[in-house]
């Protein structure tokens, strides 16, 4: 289906092109290595089941889950600012 002035497949392509670069982006922040003992932020020591969870863990849950936050917050905007964004 045709919308407008683009060619046929380009919304789809815009939304594959959305997710790839959010699944990039994940995957840039996965933490790597060897797990610390305790937090980067706060010192606070990061349980031993966690750092066996998630290997290379760098913060307790506390601060990560305001990190996270801060991440969401963020990303409540459309940063690629498709054309039809833009009219209204």
């Amino acid at each position: 289906m045709a919308g407008g002035w683009t060619r046929d497949g380009a919304l789809h392509e815009q939304i594959e092109a959305s997710i790839d670069s959010e699944v990039e982006r994940a995957r840039a922040r996965l933490a790597r290595g060897e797990s610390r003992t305790h937090c980067e932020s706060c010192d606070a020591p990061i349980p031993e089941r966690r750092r066996t969870a998630l290997p290379g863990v760098r913060t307790c849950v506390v601060c990560q889950s305001e990190h996270d936050r801060g991440d969401r917050e963020a990303a409540l905007f459309n940063r690629r600012g498709s054309k039809d964004s833009q009219l209204k």
